[in-house]
């Protein structure tokens, strides 16, 4: 297993991305509701942070938008034009451009953690929203085109939806290093004040066990509601890891001090960066997405941290940044990058990347990025990307023929076309 590395693979932010306002719980989407989105500026940020992290030195891997509007849905909600309040957002739910945030599509268990040695995804089933309900089946057969290897990869489909599960933002994985057996955290919620728990023990039990984990290696951690009610409705807003190191909120976890012990009774020698409240708190936490970055070990063997640049102009997170890196801890780099229009709707750095460890040879290579491939995407994007949105055009023909023919062209000059 010596050429396996980490991937990140990003979604390319689709081009009917708008602000409908249609995540309970997500501070940012609800602040944002109503406002006019430019998806042209945001698949090219995304594209920018994807070539910012090849610039590194990272293998980086990427995964198309779905088919949107989802006339299915529609049809299934018997929706034609929309007369009240609640059939427009339904309407808006099936013209969601949600599935950019890749980190959502999937959990993934690399080989070497598994009974069978081969990498296991399974699909998310992102039951709680309906924005986002649809997204599996889709995932999946996009999942198992880009690993159709059977010999190194089992995708699997998405577990019962009475079990509300939402994917790698709620799994972390340590390690001494990502080829060698690791430790998976499986972060679950019970209840957030006024705000669903989205993520259901039950369901990371079962893709524990689908996967062939072995249970000696597995923890099953509950978030803090006091985290879920301030926002953080995924784990991954207030807590990253990466090979030996967790970086954390002070009050990320239900028991925090039992989750420490734990993570170092399973993994001697892991390393747990903790920002206290008293320095950045909840509030600010959830605001600026400073623990939604990608927390990376570059091929120097330096630990990076990919933060959005809402994170590094807070002031109290500034300040706290500058502290640890002159203190010689782990993480020697903070990399600031600019997602804002992903951001606006809630999704930092880390919610835009599905984390994958493999080897780049098993993988269809249609699905990695290179120089030429980033070229014509960003042609492409330039090309037919609406550059702007108003929340009231959805659900014209209009703008309906314009997304479907973005989509067209993007999977035309990736030679995707399994994927129409």
């Amino acid at each position: 297993m010596s050429n396996l590395v980490e991937i990140n693979f990003d979604g390319i932010v689709g081009p009917s991305h708008n602000y409908a306002g249609l995540s309970l719980g997500n501070l940012a989407s609800a602040k944002h509701g109503g406002s006019v989105s430019y998806p042209r500026a945001a698949a090219l940020q995304g594209l920018g942070k994807m070539r910012h992290n090849m610039g590194l030195g990272l293998t980086q891997g990427l995964l198309c938008p779905l088919p949107r509007p989802n006339h299915g849905l529609l049809a299934a909600l018997g929706l034609g034009q929309p007369a009240d309040e609640t059939e427009r957002r339904l309407r808006a739910a099936a013209w969601s451009a949600s599935s950019m945030w890749s980190a959502n599509a999937a959990t993934v268990s690399p080989a070497p953690d598994t009974a069978d040695g081969r990498c296991h995804l399974t699909a998310a089933n992102l039951v709680t929203m309906p924005h986002r309900a649809q997204e599996w089946p889709d995932t999946v057969r996009q999942l198992r085109l880009a690993f159709a290897d059977t010999t190194h990869f089992a995708v699997h489909d998405a577990v019962p939806a009475c079990f509300g599960d939402e994917g790698a933002a709620n799994h972390m994985r340590m390690g001494t290093s990502h080829a060698a057996p690791g430790l998976e955290i499986f972060v679950y919620g019970r209840t957030g004040g006024a705000f669903p728990a989205r993520q259901h023990e039950q369901a990371s039990r079962a893709v524990a066990r689908l996967h062939g984990l072995d249970p000696a290696r597995c923890l099953f951690v509950e978030q803090s509601p006091d985290a879920i009610a301030a926002g953080a409705f995924h784990n991954d807003v207030v807590a990253v890891a990466n090979e030996r190191v967790l970086f954390t909120h002070e009050q990320a976890f239900a028991d925090p001090e039992g989750t420490y012990a734990a993570i170092r009774t399973a993994l001697p020698g892991a390393e747990i960066v903790v920002v206290p409240a008293s320095a950045v708190s909840l509030a600010d936490a959830v605001a600026s997405y400073l623990f939604n970055a990608q927390l990376l070990t570059l091929p120097t063997g330096e630990m990076a941290l990919v933060i959005p640049l809402e994170a590094w102009e807070h002031p109290a997170v500034r300040a706290w940044l500058d502290g640890m890196l002159a203190s010689n801890g782990p993480i020697r780099r903070v990399l600031p990058v600019d997602v804002r229009q992903s951001m606006a709707n809630g999704g930092g750095p880390a919610c835009l990347r599905l984390r994958i460890v493999a080897d780049p040879a098993t993988i269809d290579p249609r699905f990695l990025l290179s120089d030429a491939r980033a070229d014509a995407l960003e042609k492409v994007i330039t090309d037919h990307w609406p550059q702007q949105i108003n929340p009231g055009e959805i659900g014209s023909d209009a703008l309906a023929r314009m997304v479907i023919s973005a989509r067209a062209a993007l999977l035309e000059a990736l030679d995707l076309g399994e994927l129409a």
